[in-house]
């Protein structure tokens, strides 16, 4: 989600950023893609068109939008193709793309900025993410003092290396290197973040079992991310790291480079929000993040811009529960998702 903090920006710093923006777009839009993908991509939007899709997808990508985006590649190789196959896959997507690197958001600005705005509720391709900004960290207090509705409080945020493109285009190699860098990087962590980190690599059995009774271990499987190519070399390069505490998480190279999770059991948002707001900020100074000036923090799928912080809590509706269309009514009426 794109957060809300704002402060003005000098006009000679603001010129000179999309000077630098433009010219990114001139340079990166000087590759071609192959025949090969151009012949993917008619046969792909062929079907794709003649689905019912109330995917985002359908809604943004025109014939028009199409024919002028279909011949574009950023300078890690990444064309039109890479961004839309999974939802060209999966028509029951919602959204229906993904981005393969940092420079697919300029590249193929004309599709994701209209999706970008439908979802995120109105952030132009005009407007601006506010500049990095935790907030005051300590106006968050306990959601829930006397422990009678909330059962557990988390807090997440992605983060993307920079430097690095996302999944599709990472090699074998990069993934490694990745993945040695940020082990080594939460292996210096102190305090209640000191922890351990495990490789899906070589994991032996009583492991894997820890960590899945921890409700911990992702796994692979996503259609959604194995038809955006999000899924090759598995499970070379991905790892979780958690604290001895087991109130912090990391997961490397599942959907994102990085998803930094804060939890704990009870309704303690100061306490949760403070420990990822510490945890990344460590994290930071030794592992640079992909960041933009425009869109805020950037990762592999455009729902997840800007702060990309989400906070959730699970609370006990015994009554509403036990009428489960009754409770989808009531979530959708306040746009939540029962799940």
């Amino acid at each position: 989600m794109l957060n809300e903090y704002s402060s003005e920006e000098e006009e000679d710093e603001d010129s000179q950023e999309e000077d630098f923006v433009q010219e990114e777009r001139r340079r990166v839009n000087t590759k071609m893609v192959d025949q090969a993908t151009l012949d993917k991509l008619e046969a792909g939007f062929a079907k794709f068109q003649a689905t019912e899709s109330k995917s985002l997808l359908k809604k943004y990508l025109t014939k028009e939008i199409f024919d002028a985006l279909k011949v574009k590649k950023t300078s890690f190789g990444s064309s039109l193709l890479d961004v839309v196959q999974s939802g060209f896959e999966n028509p029951d997507s919602g959204v229906g793309i993904y981005a393969p690197d940092a420079e697919a958001y300029i590249v193929f600005a004309d599709l994701f900025d209209p999706i970008i705005e439908d979802y995120h509720k109105g952030f132009k391709k005009t407007d601006k993410h506010p500049p990095k900004n935790w907030g005051d960290v300590d106006s968050f207090a306990n959601l829930d003092p006397n422990g009678e509705f909330v059962i557990s409080t988390r807090v997440r945020c992605g983060r993307s290396l920079q430097g690095y493109p996302f999944n599709p285009c990472l090699t074998e190699a990069q993934y490694k290197e990745m993945e040695e860098k940020v082990s080594s990087t939460l292996s210096g962590l102190e305090g209640e973040l000191k922890g351990q980190f495990y490789p899906l690599t070589g994991m032996t059995k009583e492991v894997q079992q820890k960590l899945i009774d921890d409700h911990f271990l992702f796994k692979e499987g996503d259609r959604f991310l194995q038809a955006a190519n999000a899924c090759r070399f598995w499970p070379t390069g991905r790892g979780i790291y958690h604290n001895d505490n087991k109130t912090f998480l990391v997961w490397c190279n599942e959907e994102d480079h990085l998803r930094l999770i804060s939890m704990q059991m009870g309704g303690d948002l100061g306490q949760v929000y403070r420990r990822l707001v510490s945890a990344v900020n460590d994290i930071e100074k030794r592992l640079p993040f992909s960041h933009d000036d425009r869109l805020g923090f950037l990762t592999f799928c455009p729902t997840n811009l800007g702060t990309t912080v989400r906070a959730s809590v699970h609370i006990k509706l015994p009554k509403l529960a036990a009428d489960l269309s009754k409770l989808e009514e009531i979530a959708g009426r306040y746009n939540l998702q029962v799940r």
